[in-house]
């Protein structure tokens, strides 16, 4: 598209939302010649600046035009204040934010802080109230007004972040005496059933065909959750990759030399003691090493919109050392510990975007804030990395630490942390690769991988799935890697999930009795499923069967796999009834047939991508446009993951989470790399790029990434200055 000039003018500052000092409109207004942004022919902002904070301000203004709701709402999540913009519903989550998020204590940590990063939560919230300054008509829900102070509310990516593991059903059962819906509680996190978490892969220069490091960044994560962007400055800064709304920092990316992606940890970080609290005086005690200690108590104030204008609710909160006091189980109170460092998590966040190789990655690891994340490495020098979760503290291995433990004893308290080397790590393994799909880290490098018997049971809560076993069938024995075999990796369509359902459900139709009315009436979908290769596309009727059958059969017998302590597919698998097996096949068919026409419809038919609005909460419909996906939930091992299911009684089902970034990048005398963002950059409808990604990222069609500025020539949409006129 047509390059357009570089605008300089800036809008005037009157009519701003807010009174702003002179002062800090000049500030802004100095700052913004500072920093130029580049948009790309996809709506991607390459933002430039003098110094990093310059950069800093710009992606801020950058994001903010981009899906400044989104940036909000992140904020408002993140320091407690979500139902001052939605009223009752939200306030048990905003308590459980508040137990552990004071203003006041972030304040005093932000007026701590190292200078340097002070001065980049100032860019960070001077490029938002820049933004609101210069653009009238965005009327902000609560926050028309950033303090640098908050940034520290929201200081690690991850989605959903180690406060959201305290349940609200239990937190509002506690504080409030009343149970909380699962649509509340599950509002930030994949539908039930879907497996969270990311998959990352580095492969070593001796196993690619060109001998550079490849890196694939796959963050699983509900869509439209990342801004991607690029930020450069003159102080070194050249990172790009996906970066979560309302963040200053590449979450998941790479510069120049080195690459980094996160996925989810199934070590144990967060624990749960189990208190003896007894009523003393007008206080309570808890036990605590054969003496008392007081409660301490304190009151919380949750305001919330009303249809008559701001009410608030109060709450006395309670704690002991170990933490705040989040539910009750078996008469006792259970508090929750778990890493609060915002001042180094968000250090750490930010430093390691510049690392420029292996030893300065390592040595960002020395702050210890990459709580629940592990993370896969790779650098232009060859090096690949396995790094473990980076907040594992050393406990007394006697405890089961994935249950409430006895608050009252003093050998259940916290260690000092894990170094990298005592925990599962790996860099470069003789195989040649390493990976994590959120899997147990024992199968990270196939033969090369630490062994489960050198480290504390803690360390991993999750054991292997199948995207792990997909991965390993993937990566053991090859070594002619390029980024386009890479890719074609990511979106490898084998299922091992279904090479285990499968086969015990075609057993079973073959042992019923020839007399059987289900005989004759499942013959045609049982001889399709057992030719079937176990592979999705759009075209394939057996992954139509599959997926339904798989996720009824997962309905019916969830109650008894929880009671038998036993995954739902595992259950299935090796419990399920045969009788049950063949009747849901038929349900199944039916209901196929009843919403298709059908029950041998294809997989693309059904399997949906659809953006029709920029609402946080999709408002999916049939009578609206929407295209096939290839791919399916990574509950079965499909590396790529699109959890799709029903919505406002819809036939078709679609995807709300799953792939939200996929980046394939080479490093060596240059970065190389091709990516795809689901749907498209921008949330305001009727933007070029509201969904101009949609065919790609429903595909796996990665386009090229411009990391240098020559790459951007012929692929400019627009170059200007924050707060230039449009």
């Amino acid at each position: 598209m047509k390059k357009l000039l570089i605008a300089f003018a800036l809008v005037s500052l009157a009519g701003a939302s807010g009174a702003q000092a002179p002062a800090d409109a000049a500030r802004w207004k100095a700052q913004a010649q500072r920093v130029t942004i580049t948009r790309d022919d996809w709506g991607i902002p390459h933002v430039k600046g003098t110094s990093d904070a310059d950069a800093v301000f710009g992606m801020m203004y950058a994001q903010a035009e981009d899906d400044f709701n989104r940036v909000e709402v992140n904020l408002l999540n993140a320091m407690g204040r979500l139902a001052e913009a939605e009223g009752e519903r939200e306030v048990w989550r905003d308590l459980r934010m508040k137990l552990f998020i004071d203003p006041a204590d972030m304040q005093a940590k932000y007026a701590a802080s190292p200078a340097w990063l002070r001065t980049l939560m100032v860019a960070w919230a001077d490029g938002l109230n820049f933004y609101l300054s210069t653009h009238p008509d965005v009327k902000p829900k609560v926050l028309a007004h950033f303090e640098p102070w908050m940034a520290l509310t929201f200081s690690e990516g991850s989605i959903g972040g180690d406060i959201e593991s305290v349940s609200l059903r239990d937190l509002a059962a506690f504080y409030g005496g009343k149970r909380v819906s699962m649509a509340l509680e599950d509002r930030f996190a994949p539908h039930g059933g879907e497996p969270g978490g990311s998959n990352g892969i580095a492969i070593a220069p001796s196993n690619t065909t060109n001998h550079r490091a490849l890196l694939l960044i796959n963050p699983h994560t509900s869509f439209y959750f990342r801004e991607e962007g690029q930020m450069t400055s003159d102080e070194g800064l050249n990172a790009y990759g996906a970066m979560t709304w309302g963040q200053f920092f590449i979450y998941q990316g790479f510069n120049a030399t080195a690459g980094w992606m996160h996925t989810s940890s199934g070590a144990d970080v967060i624990d749960e003691y189990a208190e003896s609290v007894s009523r003393k005086g007008a206080g309570y005690v808890y036990a605590y090493g054969g003496a008392e200690r007081p409660v301490v108590a304190g009151t919380v104030r949750v305001p919330y919109k009303t249809a008559d204008g701001m009410k608030t609710r109060e709450f006395t909160v309670y704690r002991t050392h170990h933490g705040p006091v989040v539910r009750e189980a078996g008469g006792k109170w259970i508090s929750v510990r778990l890493m609060q460092e915002p001042v180094k998590a968000l250090t750490q966040s930010y430093t390691r975007t510049k690392a420029r190789n292996y030893k300065e990655f390592r040595a960002t690891m020395a702050l210890h804030t990459n709580s629940s994340n592990n993370t896969i490495f790779a650098d232009a020098e060859g090096n690949i990395s396995y790094l473990h979760a980076n907040f594992v503290p050393k406990r007394d291995a006697r405890f089961d630490w994935t249950k409430p433990v006895d608050g009252s004893d003093p050998a259940t308290e916290w260690g000092p942390l894990h170094e990298v080397e005592d925990s599962p790590f790996l860099l470069n393994p003789a195989s040649g690769w390493l990976y994590n799909s959120n899997n147990w880290p024992y199968t990270a490098a196939g033969p090369s991988s630490p062994k489960p018997a050198d480290f504390a049971a803690y360390m991993d809560t999750k054991g292997e799935n199948p995207r792990g076993i997909h991965a390993l069938r993937l990566l053991s024995d090859k070594k002619d890697f390029t980024r386009e075999s890479l890719r074609e990796a990511a979106y490898d369509s084998y299922m091992p999930g279904f090479a285990e359902l499968i086969p015990v459900l075609v057993a079973s139709y073959d042992k019923l009795a020839a007399t059987d009315p289900l005989k004759a009436r499942l013959a045609e979908q049982v001889k399709l499923l057992r030719d079937w290769d176990y592979r999705w596309s759009v075209a394939s009727v057996p992954t139509s069967l599959a997926v339904f059958w798989s996720e009824e059969m997962g309905t019916r017998v969830r109650a008894d796999a929880e009671r038998a302590s036993m995954p739902v597919d595992e259950f299935v698998a090796k419990r399920s009834a045969p009788a049950l097996q063949l009747q849901t096949l038929a349900d199944v068919s039916a209901k196929l047939a009843a919403d298709f026409g059908s029950w041998r419809t294809p997989w693309g038919e059904i399997n949906r991508f659809q953006r029709l609005t920029d609402d946080i909460v999709h408002p999916f419909s049939d009578a609206g446009p929407s295209i096939p996906v290839m791919f399916v939930s990574a509950r079965w091992g499909s590396l790529a993951s699109f959890a799709a299911r029903s919505y406002n009684g819809s036939k078709k089902i679609y995807g709300t989470s799953g792939n939200s970034f996929v980046a394939v990048v080479e490093f060596g005398d240059s970065v190389r790399a091709r990516a795809v963002t689901a749907g498209g950059l921008h949330s305001v409808i009727g933007s070029t790029h509201f969904n101009d990604q949609a065919a790609r990222y429903a595909t796996g069609d990665l386009r090229d990434v411009y990391f240098y500025p020559n790459q951007l020539t012929g692929h400019t949409e627009r170059v200007y200055r924050p707060g230039a006129r449009q």
